[in-house]
């Protein structure tokens, strides 16, 4: 994806991240998968929110988060 995925606006959600052309903060994704549920849980609740968009968001976290990591 070329566009933007998060936005971070001050005149939505207060400025929390939401996933882009939503006001669905990126957090509802983690905190959904942290207890438990599955994509298509977060999917169902936020019709919003696309399967790829939510795959870019989580691509875009894992390669953040781990940059220097090898595989074994």
């Amino acid at each position: 994806m070329s566009k933007a995925l998060i936005v971070v606006d001050p005149e939505i959600q207060s400025g929390t991240p939401v996933f882009a052309g939503t006001r669905v903060p990126i957090q509802n994704l983690f905190d959904y998968l942290e207890a438990g549920d599955s994509l298509e849980v977060f999917l169902d609740q936020f019709p919003s929110v696309s399967r790829e968009m939510a795959i870019a968001v989580l691509e875009q976290a894992r390669v953040a988060l781990t940059p220097d990591a090898h595989t074994a």
